[in-house]
Formats: C-alpha cells, structure tokens, sequence
C-alpha cells in the first residue's frame, strides 16, 4: 500500500506531532508499504531526503511570529507561492492508496485534503492540537478560526475519519467541527517503550546530577516545551511550599523556552535558584533525566495529558497532573495508584502531592511502577502504530 503522511512539523523539528508522524512513517515503512512525507522546511533540514525506508519532502515554508496566537511557538506553515501546484503534483506522482494527515490548521493539511477530495482518495486527520488557551482574549480568537475556517475547510475536504487521541479531542471533535460520531475513530497516542525498558535509576541519576552539578537533593524534572497551555506557572507558584519542606529541592525544566512568565515569577517568589532550565535536549537523553528524577511534573493547566507524562511512567518515575481521571478511553487513571491527580490552579494540592512523594520513597517507588505498567499495557507504541494502520487499510480496502 502507497501511504502518504502530511504534517508541517516534522523533525528536526522537535514536538509529540512530529515525534508521532515519524514513528508512524518508520512503522508504516517497516511493514513493506510505500511510504511518503510532505512537510514543510525546517532549519536545515535536506529538501528531499531518503531514509529508514521512506522518502521525505520538506516544501519552502515561513514561520509564524511567535506571539500569544501562536502558543509562542515557532509554528511553521508552507502556505507559500507554488506549494499546492507542488503538493498536488507529488501525490498525483505518488499514488497514495490513502492520506495520513496531522493537525486540523496546517496548510498542508488542507492542501493535501482538496487532492484527496478531488480524486476521491481517502483519509485520516489526527488531532494532536486543541484550539484553546488559558487567556480569554486568545481563546476567543481561537473559537473563531475554529468557526469560520478550520471547521468550515475540514468539512469541506471531507477526511474518512478523524482520530481522537483522548476523550476530551473526541468531545471537542463533535462540538468544534460537528463531526458524527461513526466518523471519529478512538486512538491514544503512543511511547517507544524500548527506550525505557533497561534504564538503572541509580545509574541515571549520578551521571545527571554529575553534568548538570545537581546536590543530592530531590529533583523534579518538567519535561516539555514551555507554552501557554503548559506554562510551569502552577508549579512555580507552589515552589515555596515544596522547598519549605525540602529546601534542597532542584527543578530541571527540559523542552524549548517559547512562554518565560513563569521565570519572572520565579524570582519575585524568591525560588528561580531551584531551576534548571536545559532547553530542547536529543531525544536520546530523555530517558536517561526521567530516570534519574524523583518525580515528573508538568501537566498542571487541564490541557491534557501529553507524550511526555506518558514517557515520564514508562521510565518508572512517579507523577502529578491536572487532570481528570477518564483522559484517555479504556485507559483510566487512579489518583494515588498509577500517579497523583490534582486540580487546575489548586498550589496547595500540588506542593501536598509532590512532598508526599518525596516524603516517602517507598510510595513513590509504587506510584512509579503502577504507572509505568499502566503506560506498557495501554501505550505500547507498536501496538499504536498498528491500529492507525488498520484504519488506513480499512479506508483503503485493503483490509
């Protein structure tokens, strides 16, 4: 089967999307089908390029500014002059038997579902980003664009199916873009489990606080690039009761820095001598911080649990989120068991959180193994990869 997969974030560019439309051209590749990836430019990255058995365009490409409409992230889009002529002439050279896209806003996405609609190709749309913010203004906008152009193009095109990767993306699905239900397929996303199966926390732990000069304190990793909706706010704010009962606690912040508030509010609260902040590190250190940290935390907005909370259990390490329960379908979540579920905005209940943790590592050693075997039955991303290729050969007749 000929498959192509469009998404305008693909690495180098580094990001769960890009993170899972890799793996999933890698899967689909590795399977024997003819695999093919339309993105968009990104830094350096060769135009054209062959490798682990696909082929990959990057198509010329701006980058929006990076501003609150954009999380503050360098979020890039190949809407530029002779990009659908070249959109469309690689899929009618191509032949996809179906379309695997990412991302409901990209152009790319649009461009390639007008070529699927016109030749009566079919395909998928995942969702990996909602259109939401915690500021008033910027979520106003954002429903309108829903509104008056995502929704009104995505019912336009006409993918197949969209897939929800959580139960919150499949309620907003059916109230954004008034999709039916028999359209919408239930897929989570997926880990690379094999990264985190053989991981010596002791080990893990002196060579990371060896390199980042880390005392024997607790440490907290944050895994994630720091935007709006996962801002590190919540957590700075209930810093002060965390070091009170462990003043030697560290803070290692690991993604790209795209939303700084939370620096300024460090330091008027007297704690930014507890943060580290790494910047975007190789995919390949990850599991290696995840290992050596206490606990991880990040999700604290009610935005959703993300690739990297599930990497954070699959490497053994407890954590705290934001979230409900029922995140993600079939998969549920019991607080104090596989981790600590507080809510939004509630300082108090994450600083208790995490100094129960830390206060007793025998819990937090429980806490990290029931979340690291709840992620290995649920998230094995092989298995996920599997599934979102049933679909593409369902659609395709070719089941």
């Amino acid at each position: 089967m000929r498959i192509a997969i469009i998404n305008n974030f693909f690495p180098p560019r580094m990001g769960g999307s890009a993170y899972v439309s890799d793996t999933l051209a890698r899967h689909y590749a590795a399977a024997g089908h003819e695999v093919l990836v339309i993105t968009a430019a990104y830094g350096g990255a060769l135009p054209v390029e062959n490798r682990d058995g696909f082929r990959i365009v990057r198509l010329p490409s701006w980058t929006l500014p990076e501003t609150r409409i954009s999380f503050n992230f360098d979020i890039t889009f190949a809407l530029k002059w002779g990009n659908r002529k070249r959109v469309f002439k690689l899929l009618d050279n191509f032949k996809p038997d179906a379309i695997h896209q990412h991302g409901q806003f990209f152009d790319l996405t649009w461009q390639s579902g007008l070529w699927a609609r016109k030749n009566k190709v079919p395909s998928v749309l995942t969702l990996h980003t909602r259109l939401q913010s915690p500021v008033k203004l910027v979520h106003g906008v954002f429903r309108m664009l829903d509104a008056f152009v995502v929704r009104p193009i995505t019912s336009f095109n006409k993918p197949t199916k969209l897939i929800a990767i959580d139960t919150v993306f499949d309620e907003y699905i059916r109230k954004r873009y008034k999709v039916p239900e028999s359209r919408i397929e239930k897929l989570a996303v997926g880990v690379e489990l094999d990264r985190f199966r053989d991981l010596v926390r002791s080990e893990e732990r002196a060579k990371v606080r060896e390199k980042y000069e880390i005392g024997d304190g607790p440490l907290l990793a944050s895994l994630g690039h720091v935007i709006p909706v996962r801002d590190r706010m919540n957590l700075v704010e209930s810093l002060p009761k965390i070091l009170e009962k462990h003043p030697d606690t560290k803070v290692m912040i690991v993604g790209g820095m795209y939303f700084t508030a939370f620096l300024d509010r460090a330091k008027e609260l007297g704690v930014d001598h507890a943060l580290i902040c790494t910047g975007t590190l190789p995919k390949a250190e990850i599991p290696g911080i995840l290992a050596a940290a206490d606990l991880e935390i990040h999700d604290l907005q009610g935005f959703g649990i993300g690739i990297a909370s599930l990497e954070a259990m699959a490497a053994g390490t407890p954590t705290v989120m934001a979230e409900r329960a029922d995140y993600f379908p079939g998969a549920v979540l019991t607080s104090g068991t596989e981790t600590f579920l507080v809510k939004p905005g509630d300082h108090q209940g994450i600083a208790d959180a995490v100094n129960k943790l830390l206060d007793d590592p025998s819990l937090a050693e429980k806490v990290g193994e029931a979340g690291k075997q709840w992620v290995f039955e649920n998230f094995d991303m092989p298995k996920i990869c599997e599934a979102n290729l049933d679909i593409l050969k369902s659609i395709a007749g070719k089941a």
